[in-house]
C-alpha cells in the first residue's frame, strides 16, 4: 500500500474541497440549472489541469520567480473575480420578484414551480467558461502545486510518472467534487430557487466573488 499516495490523495482532497471563487461559480450556475451547473465544475477541472500540466512541465516555477509575471496572473484572476461579483450583484436587480401566487413574475404560464428554463448550447459555453477562467487564472495555484507534488514523490523514484499520477489524481478529485455540488444544488433547486432564496445566494455569492475579486487587485503580491 503506497501511504504517500493516500496522503496525498487526503491532502489534495481537501485543497479541492475548500471553498473558493470556483465553488462560488459551480453554486450560482447550479441554480440556474444542472447543465449549467456541471458545466461549470467541467471547466473547474479544465482550469486544474492547465495548473497541473504546468507544474509538471515545470513551468510553474518560473511563474513564480518572476514577479512580474506573477503579478499580471494575479490581477487577471482579480479582475475576472470581480467582474463575476459585481454580474451577479447586478443580476438581483433582473431577478423577478414572487406575485402573490408563489410564482414568479414574469414566469411562463404553467411553468413548474422553482424550475428554471434550460440553457442554451451558448449559456452551456459561457458556464464552462466561467468555471475554466475563475480556476485557471487563481494565482495561489501554482504556487500550491510547485509545493505540493515535489513532497509526495519518494526518493529514488522517477519524478516524472509519480507527477503526473499526482497530477491526473487531483483532477479526477476535481471531477468528482464539482459535479457532486453541482447535482446537490440542483437536487435542493426547488427550494434554493425560490425568489427569496435564490436572491439571497445570488446575493452572497456576488458579495463573496467581489471580496475576492478586490482582494487580488488591491492585495500584495501572492508569494
Amino acid at each position: 500500500m503506497d501511504a504517500q499516495l493516500i496522503a496525498f490523495t487526503g491532502v489534495a482532497a481537501g485543497m479541492v474541497a475548500l471553498p473558493g471563487a470556483d465553488f462560488t461559480v459551480v453554486v450560482r450556475n447550479a441554480l440556474a440549472s444542472r447543465t449549467a451547473g456541471l458545466a461549470s465544475a467541467l471547466g473547474v477541472a479544465g482550469g486544474l489541469l492547465v495548473h497541473t500540466a504546468l507544474a509538471v512541465a515545470g513551468l510553474a516555477a518560473v511563474l513564480v520567480t518572476m514577479p512580474v509575471l506573477f503579478r499580471t496572473v494575479q490581477l487577471l484572476g482579480g479582475v475576472y473575480v470581480l467582474y463575476l461579483g459585481l454580474s451577479a450583484l447586478y443580476a438581483i436587480r433582473r431577478r423577478p420578484a414572487q406575485d402573490g401566487s408563489g410564482t414568479p413574475s414574469g414566469a411562463p404560464e404553467g411553468a413548474p414551480e422553482g424550475e428554471p428554463e434550460r440553457p442554451a448550447p451558448r449559456e452551456f459555453g459561457r458556464a464552462v467558461r466561467q468555471g475554466f477562467l475563475t480556476n485557471a487564472l487563481n494565482p495561489k495555484a501554482p504556487v500550491l502545486f510547485l509545493s505540493l507534488l515535489p513532497q509526495f514523490v519518494p526518493d529514488g523514484q522517477p519524478p516524472l510518472p509519480r507527477t503526473l499520477l499526482l497530477a491526473a489524481l487531483v483532477v479526477v478529485l476535481a471531477l468528482i467534487w464539482f459535479p457532486a455540488v453541482a447535482l446537490l444544488v440542483d437536487r435542493l433547486g426547488r427550494w434554493l430557487r425560490r425568489p427569496r432564496t435564490a436572491r439571497a445566494i445570488e446575493g452572497g455569492s456576488g458579495v463573496a466573488l467581489t471580496g475576492l475579486g478586490l482582494a487580488l487587485v488591491t492585495g500584495p503580491l501572492l508569494r
